[in-house]
Order: structure tokens, then sequence, then C-alpha cells
């Protein structure tokens, strides 16, 4: 069987792992990463994952040529907040750390993704980036903006759920069922979701899941389903 590749785009952080206890000299640099329970999750339905890392300056051309090698494309979260200019709007609320590299890269990938109608799956922070990348909008802080909303920042453990999300239709309800129970790691939400429709809502009426209805596979999660038992790679797998 010919080996089903995915691209996956990575998170990055400034500083490594602390160094060992010895007397060697291991300075902390910057490295990319990405979740090894998302490497997990995709070898577990029979798909290999091709990291790609952010990107200040997205050569000419590059984001065609990972396409052409890829039959789906990955966006899992991380540790950082879209700028609001990327979707009309200034900074008003709480924005955390903005790293214009991966956004520049997940745009243009999710925006390419699209038009070519490839099978495309984004998680929490991938979830907010498909959104714009359709022409959405975001709430920058759900605490500053949602009277009354849930902790969307869960102070136990993500391998555990926190609160329901409820759908209304789309290829979530058809995998999930019309309920489910999902951790939740993000302060910022989708406001508005452009090109792309709202098919899942949090009790607190925040939106948790979109999809494309006129693409045969487009879906984003607001949790991160890595960490749980859940068919929702299986089913991306299966439209690949």
């Amino acid at each position: 069987m010919a080996v089903r590749l995915v691209a996956v785009t990575t998170d990055r952080r400034a500083l490594g792992p602390p160094p060992s206890p010895s007397d060697r000299v291991r300075p902390r640099r910057a490295e990319v990463h990405l979740a090894q329970s998302v490497v997990s999750r995709l070898r577990a339905v029979g798909l290999e994952p091709l990291l790609i890392p952010p990107h200040e300056d997205v050569p000419e051309g590059f984001i065609e040529r990972v396409l052409g090698m890829v039959d789906g494309v990955v966006i899992p979260g991380g540790a950082f907040d879209i700028h609001p200019r990327h979707y009309g709007q200034s900074i008003a609320h709480r924005v955390d750390h903005i790293d214009e590299g991966r956004t520049a890269l997940e745009l243009a990938l999710a925006r390419a993704a699209l038009d070519a109608n490839m099978p495309l799956l984004g998680i929490c922070g991938g979830m907010q980036v498909l959104a714009v990348a359709a022409g959405g909008t975001l709430l920058q802080d759900i605490g500053s903006q949602v009277p009354g909303a849930l902790n969307h920042e869960q102070p136990t453990d993500p391998a555990t759920p926190w609160h329901s999300v409820a759908f209304s239709g789309g290829p979530l309800r058809d995998a999930l069922g019309p309920h489910t129970q999902v951790n939740s790691t993000h302060h910022q939400a989708i406001a508005s979701a452009g090109a792309l429709e709202i098919c899942g809502r949090a009790p607190d009426g925040v939106a948790e899941s979109i999809h494309h209805p006129a693409h045969r596979f487009v879906v984003g999660v607001q949790w991160h389903p890595e960490l749980l038992s859940t068919p929702l790679f299986a089913a991306f797998a299966a439209r690949l």
C-alpha cells in the first residue's frame, strides 16, 4: 500500500528544554516541534506526517510544491495567537504570543488547500487559521467579549474532557453524534467563519467546530482531539 502523506505545520519556541544537570556546555536554542500525540493519531489511521516549519517569507511556488506531494493538510494548535490585523482589526483585548512566520505559512497553506479542494483539518489554533483564511474573524479574548462564558482554559489535564459540544450538522455530527465531550485550552474563538459554517458550539454559545459544505473534507475543531479517544482522525483519513 502506498504511503499517504499529510502536510502538518509545526510550532516553535525560542528556547529548547532545560540543559541536563552536568558540566557540559549546552545552551538552550530555538526549536521547531510538533506534539507526539498528533503524530501518533495520524499514524494510527495510516497517515504519515510531512512536517512544515514556520516561514517568515514563504518562497514562491513552495506551497504548491508541498500540496503536490501530499494527500491532505493538518494545521494543529500551538502556543500562539493570530494578530488581529489578519482579520481587519487592531488589538483591543488580550492577545498572547504572536508568531508571524507561523501565521504567514499556515494562512497561505490553508488558502491553497481550500482552492485545491484538498482535505484539511484544523485543530484549536488551526481552526482559527481556517476561519481567517476563509474570510472570517476571531474573538480576541473570550473572557472579555462573551458575558457568562465558560472557562475555556481548563485548569485540569487536557487529556480529560472539560465541557460538551453540540453539533448542528456536517461531518462531525456524522462522526461523533449530536453531542461529544471535549477538552479546552484556548482563550480566543471564532466570531464569524467566513466561507465556512459553524457546526458545533459549547454550552455558552462559543463556536467549537466549523466545516465547508462544498468541499470533500474541510473541518476545524477548537479542542485537541489528539489527546482524547476520538474517530475524528479516522474520518479525515477516509476522505483522502
